[in-house]
């Protein structure tokens, strides 16, 4: 501790001077400092005050920047730095893009203006609110993967003003498993208004102008969830018929094959069966307790969804329509069915029990791919038309 400096004067009076310029001061100017005299000048010179617990701290642990003085403790605990601009911002000042700080990057009031007034691709964990369209109890969303067309924001707002020129309808996703594309995602959506209000006859026309593929690609799926209360009012009911669903994949996986545009090989990496079982809740059993994963044909891993991940990606519209109608059919005939009603359901019997005009684009496509009737099945993939 350096000595308090004391001169004495005629009149005896005491005098005391800055440690740090030596001038004298003033008895109302007087501020100690680490036990040391100092000018107010000086002081300040040498430390800050902490903006946010008001103690004053040498400028060696000044942890803010030019806008914002904290001390290193409240900078750690109370503080980050907008990851556009390197600004030090409060946590309560912080903004997000996805408004969920869970895993996000913070930004400041100014560069989050910008950003989020030109950003039309979120991250892949972006989940926003779900908008309802249409009235029934079982909803479809849809993921479907594009891809070779690039990630940029004009493609993207393209995309965006097609689906949602009348009322939003989808947003847009990156997704680590293209090379260089998008995952158009939609809000959750009846058959009926995927069939009847939906643009999806547009939104492919305007991916394919934008030099997008999904088909003809290595990477792209056409991934569908339905909302388990759609399956019954409890979760015992609900179970019940995802066990029906699991095994109507296993007992009909060589005509899914087919329909889904999928090698075997593909679908063992990204949409692998579970395995055939005898009963529906062997299956299901099965499938919960040594297979816990989501990439398989049947996601059963979400709390309240189911994800069918078998189909391959397309921008063909009535490919998409037929999809949706086919997990319909699934879906209608595991609500309805018993279990031992649906272990006897072969493909023959559930496709040639479907309604002509309330499945038109789904039979036009079994056609297409000759599923329409009892005909042998292998596991070659034929594009038959996509994009």
């Amino acid at each position: 501790m350096s000595e308090i400096i004391v001169k004495k004067e005629a009149d005896e009076e005491e005098i005391i001077t800055c440690v740090c310029c030596g001038n004298r001061i003033p008895e109302e100017d007087l501020c100690i400092f680490n036990e040391e005299c100092y000018c107010q000048d000086c002081l300040d010179e040498i430390s800050f005050v902490c903006e946010h617990c008001g103690d004053r701290c040498e400028n060696e642990e000044n942890y803010g920047d030019d806008n914002t003085d904290v001390c290193h403790y409240c900078y750690e605990n109370y503080y980050t730095r907008c990851v556009e601009c390197g600004r030090v911002i409060h946590y309560d000042s912080s903004r997000y893009l996805n408004d969920d700080y869970d895993g996000d990057e913070p930004y400041c009031e100014s560069c989050y203006e910008r950003e989020s007034s030109v950003r039309y691709v979120h991250d892949y964990s972006y989940k926003p609110d779900p908008i309802f369209r249409g009235n029934g109890k079982r909803y479809f969303g849809v993921e479907l993967e594009i891809d070779n067309g690039g990630k940029d924001d004009d493609n993207a707002c393209e995309l965006l003003d097609t689906a949602n020129r009348d009322c939003e309808n989808i947003y847009i996703k990156t997704d680590s498993s293209l090379s260089d594309g998008l995952e158009i995602v939609t809000h959750p959506m009846t058959l009926d208004y995927h069939l009847n209000s939906m643009p999806w006859e547009d939104i492919c026309n305007m991916a394919l102008k934008l030099g997008y593929m999904s088909h003809k690609t290595k990477t792209s799926g056409l991934h569908i969830h339905i909302n388990r209360s759609a399956f019954g009012d409890t979760a015992e009911k609900q179970e019940e018929c995802i066990a029906r669903i699991l095994y109507f994949f296993e007992n009909n996986w060589c005509e899914l094959l087919r329909f889904s545009r999928r090698t075997a090989a593909q679908l063992n990496r990204w949409a692998k069966r579970y395995g055939w079982k005898e009963t529906p809740a062997d299956v299901l059993y099965d499938a919960k307790n040594n297979c816990r994963e989501r990439y398989t044909c049947v996601n059963i891993t979400n709390y309240s969804t189911i994800e069918f991940r078998i189909f391959r990606g397309t921008l063909k519209c009535n490919t998409i329509l037929a999809t949706l109608q086919l997990v319909d059919a699934i879906c209608n005939a595991a609500v309805s069915m018993s279990d031992s009603e649906m272990t006897n359901l072969g493909w023959s019997n559930f496709v040639l029990g479907l309604d002509i005009k309330e499945y038109k684009e789904l039979i036009r496509y079994l056609k297409e791919r000759r599923l329409y009737v009892n005909e042998p099945v292998n596991d070659s993939n034929e594009e038959m038309g996509e994009e």
